[in-house]
């Protein structure tokens, strides 16, 4: 009773940690708002189903993903309309600065022309900060394809925004960006 406690509570915080991450990884892979959120609901359903819970951090993070991706892959499985993959993104409300916010919409919208696996890599590795060794457990790849993929996806993107107004942020940007 009180491992099933612990086992719960444990889950819960990570819910809570991995949550807003959850979401943007579901957001990736369906394109649309509500169908990301059934996904993360799915998702929290079959972890809090589950009889065995990571105990360490990282791995319950990774489960989560896996979790996510295997309920995504499922309902990618099941779905009829083939087009859920080609929607487009609903511009978010992340800043204020109206430069910013087209660099974010160019990039959701070049993150949409790309293939799913090559959008998927990119979030992975780039959006939700997965080294490429978890990547690869997640994936159930090697090292080496992680590390191809991501390589031939960045340049892909890189490809798409080449011509557009988006510039990469300085290291000294990027780093009052995650403060």
């Amino acid at each position: 009773m009180l491992e099933r406690f612990r086992r719960r509570e444990r889950l819960d915080r990570g819910l809570r940690i991995h949550l807003p991450r959850l979401f943007g990884y579901a957001l990736s892979l369906t394109g649309e708002r509500e169908k990301a959120q059934d996904l993360v609901q799915n998702c929290a359903m079959n972890a809090l189903s589950a009889k065995r819970v990571p105990e360490d951090d990282a791995a319950l993070r990774a489960w989560l993903f896996k979790i996510l991706r295997n309920c995504w892959i499922d309902q990618y499985r099941q779905a009829v309309d083939l087009e859920v993959l080609g929607e487009e993104l609903p511009p978010s409300d992340l800043s204020a600065n109206e430069a910013r916010l087209i660099d974010d919409i160019t990039v959701r919208q070049a993150l949409e022309q790309l293939s799913p696996s090559a959008r998927e890599i990119i979030t992975l590795v780039d959006l939700a900060g997965f080294t490429y060794m978890e990547a690869a457990e997640l994936l159930e790849v090697p090292v080496g394809t992680v590390m191809s993929r991501i390589s031939r996806a960045r340049l892909a993107l890189h490809s798409l925004l080449q011509h557009s107004n988006v510039r990469p942020l300085r290291l000294k940007d990027r780093a009052r960006d995650r403060a």
